[in-house]
């Protein structure tokens, strides 16, 4: 089963790949001819969707590798790591997006826009609203953490494309080209928030934060007549990739075949209210009034 979704992650990537060239080529081609600058560095930024693409096609690769003896919870986390390079390439766009624009606030150049250019612009902006909402929708089907941080990478370079636009647009109106260096740090802004959402999503699931909500757990495990207490509760990991382990306090007269028994039924009752990928360990104790 994980194998054949890795093999639709993969398919997907490999869509968005061409995709992504296919806009950085157009974009990087006519931002030259017409000399906007900020037209030519969106068309780079489109141009690293690419290679996000390739990092996220051999992360994926690596997460789907077996369990063994060093990594006997898998390599799921490769698909997180990869999500935090997707952010810090992000944060690297901004960068190179500041240090382009700075110098044209000084010395604005006129960009010389034409029709078939603003064409083109519109063209590649409706292929990248397609390509983000069909990435992101595959990404909540196949529960893959790497296509939704892609689809994020994506929409950030939608917000790109459409300030490039109408700064284009406005300058064919006559308005000065100082705006176009001024749009590029608007729109650095919001890839800086995009980075930001991807890192932060992406470090808490590598730092184990608790992936479930305790008092949910505590509350299913009560519902058994049996438990008379729970606690040290937790819970790290992803959907697809669920860890629980928690304390149960149950009456000492109860066998072991008993208590083994009631173990399964509340891994059962949790897998059925939480998600079926869930994995759990349950320590029991014996119940003292000291």
């Amino acid at each position: 089963m994980l194998i054949q979704v890795v093999e639709q992650v993969k398919k997907v990537l490999w869509y968005i790949l061409f995709a992504n060239i296919f806009v950085a080529v157009v974009k990087i081609i006519i931002g030259n001819m017409i000399q906007s600058a900020s037209m030519t560095a969106d068309g780079y930024h489109s141009l690293t969707d690419g290679v996000s693409n390739v990092v996220g096609i051999i992360g994926i690769s690596l997460a789907a590798q077996p369990v063994d003896e060093k990594h006997p919870y898998g390599h799921r986390k490769y698909e997180c790591i990869t999500g935090l390079f997707i952010g810090g390439m992000l944060l690297a766009i901004v960068a190179n997006i500041v240090m382009e624009a700075v110098p044209k606030l000084m010395n604005p150049v006129v960009p010389q826009v034409s029709l078939e250019s603003l064409v083109a612009l519109v063209v590649t902006v409706v292929i990248n609203i397609l390509v983000c909402w069909y990435e992101y929708r595959a990404g909540k089907r196949l529960n893959s953490f790497i296509l939704v941080s892609d689809s994020l990478h994506t929409r950030s370079d939608i917000y790109v494309s459409v300030g490039v636009l109408f700064t284009l647009v406005a300058i064919k109106l006559g308005a000065p080209p100082v705006i176009d260096p001024i749009t590029s740090l608007v729109v650095a802004a919001f890839i800086v928030k995009a980075a930001i959402e991807i890192i932060q999503s992406t470090s808490a699931i590598l730092l184990d934060s608790n992936a479930v909500d305790a008092e949910l757990v505590e509350a299913t495990v009560r519902a058994f007549p049996q438990v008379i207490n729970v606690h040290k509760i937790r819970s790290r990991g992803t959907e697809t990739h669920l860890f629980i382990d928690m304390h149960i306090v149950i009456d000492p007269e109860m066998s072991i075949a008993q208590a083994h028994a009631l173990v399964h039924d509340i891994d059962a009752k949790l897998k059925s209210e939480i998600g079926p990928h869930l994995e759990t360990m349950i320590h029991t104790e014996p119940y003292s009034e000291k």
